[in-house]
């Protein structure tokens, strides 16, 4: 008798090597992922924008990178809050804020040439989309990355189309395809539900993103992979036990089971021993040993 549906992933006919450089991008779920990657030992690039959710801002990043045009610190790139003085980028996570604004524009230049160069030698992409929901700005149209906490007047909600989406990332792939032919693109859907819009969006929202991820991986599906994430959670880890105190993050038990069905789609024998032993290795190393 099987008292669970279980999501039937093919493996992957190509494979992620040991010695892989990978770049995350996207929702905190790609943080999380991320961070499995690196304690197994695998050179892995995460969110190096900070946590990015709707795809058009994912895809308007690795655009920039791969243009390699610096931030200048106009009006359309920065806002100053009000509140806390510090200076924000409408394309990046608050973790790139600051009160000084050399220093902000500093290091968003520096991260950006960076990106641009790991990702000419990059090994595999991991794409995170977390919603279809952005917020534009009234004054200049842009879709932002984040509102950094900014008056709610300042922008327009929308729901971003399927075909909007395919079509921004149709082009960025065949960008990524000449400066790297090599690279290869995993594309997955954040479990995470989004509260703040309303369940019943959220679930709008990952049904747009699902449409898109199908559309470019049927066109690519050479270059392009989907990872079920998404279903994995709503399907086989059905119980709230599996999610985190906010009901709404997954807990550490399904990222750990995430984790493990993502190494067996994408890994070989070799990389899953390989990560398994660094991963012993980076727990024994965050051990203390308690002197009494």
């Amino acid at each position: 008798m099987e008292l669970m549906t279980r999501i039937d992933i093919p493996k992957s006919e190509w494979k992620i090597g040991a010695e892989a450089r990978v770049l995350l991008v996207g929702s905190c779920f790609a943080d999380e992922v991320g961070q499995k990657m690196i304690t197994g030992g695998l050179r892995a690039m995460v969110n190096p924008f900070g946590t990015l959710y709707n795809p058009a801002s994912i895809a308007a990043s690795l655009l920039r990178s791969i243009s390699e045009r610096e931030y200048g610190g106009d009006a359309a790139e920065l806002v100053r809050g009000e509140a806390d003085g510090a200076w924000h980028s409408w394309m990046h996570h608050s973790r790139f804020s600051s009160t000084d604004k050399e220093a902000l524009l500093t290091k968003m230049n520096r991260t950006m040439h960076e990106v641009a160069a790991f990702l000419r030698e990059a090994d595999v992409l991991v794409v995170t989309l977390g919603t279809a929901i952005a917020y534009r700005l009234k004054e200049t149209g842009m879709l932002v990355a984040n509102c950094h906490k900014q008056a709610d007047g300042l922008f327009v909600r929308e729901c971003m189309t399927a075909y909007d989406i395919a079509d921004q990332w149709q082009m960025l792939l065949r960008l990524l395809e000449s400066v790297n032919p090599k690279l290869r693109i995993v594309f997955t859907i954040s479990p995470i539900r989004h509260r703040r819009d309303g369940f019943h969006a959220n679930q709008v929202s990952k049904g747009i993103l699902l449409q898109a991820v199908d559309a470019l991986v049927r066109g690519a599906a050479d270059v392009c992979s989907y990872f079920p994430a998404y279903e994995i959670m709503l399907d086989e880890l059905r119980d709230y036990r599996f999610y985190a105190a906010d009901m709404v993050h997954p807990s550490e038990v399904a990222v750990e089971y995430i984790w493990q069905r993502f190494q067996d789609t994408y890994f070989d024998n070799k990389t899953k021993d390989a990560a398994a032993k660094a991963t012993k290795e980076w727990r024994r190393r965050q051990h203390r040993t308690i002197v009494k």
